[in-house]
């Protein structure tokens, strides 16, 4: 290719006019060159000028307050990956040819149509399928990096599709292959071998975007870090953020693989680790440009050696900033699968990212207004497009023609992006703090000739002080001597007059004791007489205490019994007046339930049909006779009257009647009139919109309860497969928790004998399953011998649900065991589920296979599990896996497990060593 400053060095001759001329106007610069689109002459290669150094090495170091003096312009700089065709394309895209063709040496890509028809677009740097990782690093980083080293800021980012390779590219750790590294390892390489760590310093923030909340990865407490932006500046930071100095590799790659465990995932149709959240790598760098010599001479100063007065002038240092940004793939929900918290988490995903394309769209026509602030992602990638920033951007792309729509979209993404151009600054300023550092050295030295003087002092005055105790204690031991002399004559003298004092007490004490024997026996006579005397009286005193007292309690009861009858005369005459509004309400409730009997019954009639017609297994929700219904009603009210539009008739005939009503219809005595209630219920619950509703008019309640007394079957079945629909929420999982659900439903599993109510019982538990608050509260209750008991079944349907809860359970421990949460064995294998698992971990049904081989993966990925797995056979299924699963995350997740795990790959060599 052509100038200096693109990513590839030119073999061929020297560069055309226009790129001298750019070169002359934005030396140092990311230069502009013209977007291509179908059917347009390719560009000179010369034209494509990127990322360009100065002829004349870096920009001088200049003081802060010139730095907007030498901005320049850099145009952002698109590069394009193509990913491989995995295992699930080889097999579904055989017959088809790939949408997307390459031509690297023309820095060129087209987009086919048809066999007939394609688009050409040209980028800065084309990258097949077959590039390396450092490959990619070279071109698309590399500048960013050495621009950010010299102390310019900068942005590396990836954006694609779900699955094409955005994460892969970034942030692969490289553990097991070096040559597997991402750009945020290799990055850091760069930035560490080149700075100096005794003058320079390099921290480190981890943080993903999630559901428009930006959350700290290195510390998950920390989840709503508010942005900060200069009014002066207009400079945005994250000041609540942790910051990490980072001083060797190895720290840092642990650094991400904490964060990395922290990130939410979630496993879609198109990837089973798919990222839910944008990840953002910011690496500071401060760097010192001038001064530098001066930094030495402190270090010398420290070591003892003098410092000179001019060396207390105050360096100038560079601070660069290095953003490297893992956007969450763009999807459309009917190719991903997502639901529930799952889809409301890809609609955030795609607000973000659409918010983005309007700035890129805005920045490439030089709009006048540009909506930064309509995302948080758009605010903190402020300087990256259309700021100071010199930015990369790689766009991740598939081969698959049934995603071409989504290729394309990333395509233009990328084309337009190209047309953006920032403005870059270099920051400088005074480091007043090394200054300060060897002027604290100067004030040591100070203090310590002080304190040297002081303790000179301090000896002096303890010497004089040890002089006077000896004369003060040799004073002290002659009067020591004199009054021990002193002391044993006045106790000699003590003694002898102390026997005198005893032998004159003991004369007086047998005086006294004689005198009061002679008391004592005139006094015993005297005695027995009191005493009689005095029970005498105490007698008569308790009667009449007891008389008195039967008196008081005789006429408290007759002011009782006459309270009593006032009462009961006002109470009759309450309950005829309560008998009479009674009776007239009965009544009217009676004419309501006639009517409610026709609506109910026409209601069940439609809906049976219906049901019938349709095919048990085409709906994805776990009632899809409910949701046939709702869509035969909403056809039928619309042909006849489709001018206003009628609502369906289970919501018409819940505006009409009442939820409340119709939830007390359950507790009728008619079983048709229960039978009928519980399935207009299920249907309203089959609609996420009616969940919140039912669940605060009391209709999780009343579902449970009609679950634990009724015996019919069909209203256990509609009952379970209602429950299956509210599991889906969280809010509703606990609540359900928490009345003992999973008991009712664990009973109805044990007493059921059809495979479509084991199937509705098995889906609302395999939803319990993956919460991971409830695990232990859910095993305890029986939720999982629950699940392993129904397989006796054998229906494929019923298997299914039961290896979708297993999975999902499965899930959670591992997610639990890699944040450190737990070292207990999995209560999966404690309850017996691993001989099942190892079973059917081949089952010719895709789905039960697929959730089969995900769940014996993450069991195997806690060391705790090690033995168990080992002991049961499962080894060498996760052997297989790793090998001949035809999903290749899947295969590249069985891989990842076994390779980390000692215990599994001692065995390994063990057993190979045997045969």
């Amino acid at each position: 290719m052509a100038s200096s400053g693109s990513y590839r060095h030119s073999s061929s001759g020297a560069p055309s006019r226009l790129s001298t001329k750019i070169d002359k106007q934005n030396s140092g610069a990311y230069a502009t060159p013209k977007a291509s689109a179908k059917s347009r002459i390719p560009a000179s290669p010369s034209t494509g000028g990127g990322f360009r150094r100065s002829s004349s090495g870096p920009l001088p170091a200049q003081p802060r307050a010139s730095a907007d003096a030498g901005a320049v312009p850099g145009r952002v700089r698109v590069a394009v990956r193509l990913r491989p065709r995995n295992s699930e394309e080889l097999v579904a895209d055989a017959d088809f040819g790939d949408c997307v063709e390459l031509q690297p040496e023309l820095k060129r890509l087209k987009l086919r149509k048809n066999n007939w028809e394609s688009e050409t677009y040209e980028f800065d740097e084309v990258l097949t399928e077959f590039a390396s990782q450092k490959r990619v690093y070279e071109v698309v980083a590399k500048p960013v990096v050495e621009s950010v080293l010299e102390g310019y800021n900068g942005t590396i980012m990836a954006y694609g599709q779900t699955g094409t390779g955005k994460t892969f590219t970034l942030g692969r750790l490289g553990e097991e292959d070096t040559a597997a590294r991402g750009i945020m390892v290799r990055a850091m390489e760069d930035i560490l071998a080149d700075v100096s760590l005794e003058m320079d310093s390099v921290s480190v923030s981890y943080l993903q975007l999630y559901m428009e909340t930006i959350q700290d990865l290195l510390d998950p407490a920390n989840d709503n870090i508010a942005i900060v932006e200069d009014p002066k500046t207009g400079d945005v930071s994250l000041p609540a953020a942790t910051l990490v100095e980072v001083r060797d590799q190895k720290s840092f790659v642990d650094l991400l693989r904490v964060g990395e465990a922290h990130r939410f995932a979630a496993n879609t149709k198109l990837n089973t680790e798919s990222s839910r959240s944008h990840a953002i790598l910011m690496v500071n760098v401060r760097r010192a440009v001038k001064g530098r010599q001066d930094m030495d001479m402190g270090y010398r100063a420290e070591n003892g050696h003098h410092t000179s007065s001019h060396s207390l002038r105050p360096p100038v240092v560079r601070k660069s900033k290095l953003v490297v940004v893992d956007l969450a793939g763009s999807e459309r929900i009917d190719k991903s699968g997502t639901e529930g918290h799952t889809l409301e988490e890809a609609k955030s995903i795609n607000l973000s990212l659409s918010a983005l394309g309007k700035c890129i769209n805005a920045l490439a026509e030089n709009s006048s207004h540009v909506p930064i602030r309509d995302s948080k992602l758009t605010r903190l990638l402020k300087d990256s497009f259309g700021g100071t920033a010199r930015t990369s951007l790689v766009v991740t792309v598939g081969p698959s023609p049934r995603h071409r729509g989504e290729t394309a979209s990333t395509i233009m993404f990328g084309q337009r992006a190209m047309k953006v151009e920032n403005m870059v600054k270099l920051k400088e300023e005074f480091d007043y703090k090394s200054l300060s550092r060897r002027l604290d050295i100067e004030l040591d030295k100070l203090i310590a000739e002080n304190e040297r003087q002081r303790k000179y002092f301090e000896d002096e005055v303890e010497r004089i002080r040890v002089e006077a105790q000896k004369r003060i204690a040799e004073a002290e031991k002659s009067c020591k001597i004199v009054l021990e002399n002193e002391k044993t004559k006045y106790q000699q003298d003590y003694m002898e007059s102390i026997k005198k004092l005893e032998e004159k007490w003991k004369v007086n004490q047998q005086s006294i004791e004689k005198s009061r024997a002679e008391q004592e026996i005139r006094t015993e006579t005297k005695s027995d007489e009191l005493l009689e005397v005095r029970n005498m009286l105490e007698n008569e005193k308790n009667l009449r205490q007891s008389s008195q007292d039967e008196i008081i309690d005789l006429r408290n009861q007759v002011q009782h019994w006459k309270k009593l009858e006032e009462s009961r005369g006002a109470e009759i005459v309450k309950l005829r007046k309560l008998l009479d509004s009674e009776s007239s309400q009965k009544e009217k409730l009676e004419e309501e339930i006639a009517a409610l009997k026709g609506h109910l019954l026409q209601l069940s009639v439609e809906a049976e049909e219906t049901r019938r017609s349709l095919d048990r297994g085409a709906s994805g929700k776990l009632f899809p006779g409910l949701d046939s219904l709702m869509s035969q009603a909403n056809r039928n009210s619309q042909l006849r009257d489709p001018s206003n539009g009628p609502k369906p008739p289970v919501a018409k005939l819940s505006e009409q009647v009442g939820l409340q009503k119709i939830l007390s219809l359950l507790e009728s005595e008619d079983a048709d009139v229960r039978v009928h209630a519980v399935k207009v219920v299920a249907n309203l619950a089959a609609e996420e919109a009616n969940q919140e509703k039912i669940v605060e008019a009391g209709g999780l309640t009343s579902l449970l309860t009609l679950l634990r007394s009724s015996e019919d079957e069909t209203i256990r079945r509609v009952a379970a497969g209602a429950l299956a629909n509210l599991a889906m929420n969280q809010t509703n999982q606990d609540m359900i928790m928490a009345q003992g659900g999973v008991s009712l439903l664990s009973m109805t599993a044990s007493d059921a004998e059809d495979p479509q109510t084991l199937r509705m019982v098995a889906g609302a538990i395999a939803n319990l399953c993956g919460n991971d608050k409830l695990q232990a509260r859910l095993r305890g209750e029986g939720g999982i011998k629950a699940l392993l008991g129904m397989v006796k079944c054998g229906h494929p349907d019923v298997l299914a649900q039961v290896a979708r809860g297993i999975a999902n359970f499965a899930k959670c421990e591992s997610r639990a065991a890699t944040q450190g949460n737990t070292m207990e064995r999995s209560l999966l294998i404690e309850d017996g589920a691993l001989p099942w698992i190892v079973k059917n971990a081949n089952n010719e049904a895709a789905p039960i296979r697929r959730h089969i081989e995900l769940a014996l993966c993450h069991l195997a990925q806690h060391e705790v599990n090690a033995k168990e797995i080992i002991n049961e056979g499962a080894l060498w299924e996760l052997v297989r896996i790793s090998r001949d699963c035809s999903r290749e995350d899947i295969r590249l997740l069985a891989h990842r497990t076994l390779t980390s795990s000692p215990t599994l790959q001692a065995e390994i060599r063990r057993l190979r060593i045997e045969c």
